[in-house]
């Protein structure tokens, strides 16, 4: 399906990320304020929607997996990128979020101190769970 070959009602039918795929399969990558200058050209829309709906173009372009961008910032398909290289973008992430994940259990471990008395006691904050008491499944049977 060709966007010369589509009347404007046709577009109206398809999803800005349903004319993006067309926009990318037909003139290859390009950055977000392209993509979406396009598609405001072609559903004949006011040059005011560029600036109030920007932001929800580029949300729906990073949640939908048939768009991948690239390192230079611009969006394209993504296959058309061997999958080498996205393995090797999801691993640096994954080490980005385990580094993250590390540095948050350290700020927690932090805070947890700060709750602790000088006493050595932890503060008020479990109070109410001081006579709390665990039972096993053989107890909860017996209680039924």
């Amino acid at each position: 399906m060709s966007l010369e070959k589509l009347k404007k009602e046709d577009l109206e039918l398809l999803s800005n990320k349903d004319i993006t795929n067309l926009i990318l399969e037909e003139k290859g990558s390009q950055n977000t304020a392209e993509l979406f200058k396009e598609i405001i050209k072609l559903l004949e829309l006011p040059k005011t929607t560029f600036d109030q709906k920007i932001g929800d173009y580029y949300t729906s372009l990073t949640t939908d997996k048939r768009f991948i961008l690239l390192e230079d910032g611009s969006w394209d398909l993504r296959s058309r990128h061997t999958s080498d290289k996205l393995i090797k973008i999801v691993e640096e992430e994954e080490e980005e979020e385990i580094e993250e994940t590390k540095e948050e259990e350290e700020e927690e471990d932090v805070n947890n101190y700060d709750s602790i008395d000088t006493d050595g006691e932890i503060d008020d904050a479990n109070e109410d769970l001081k006579d709390l008491v665990v039972l096993d499944e053989d107890e909860l049977e017996l209680e039924q």
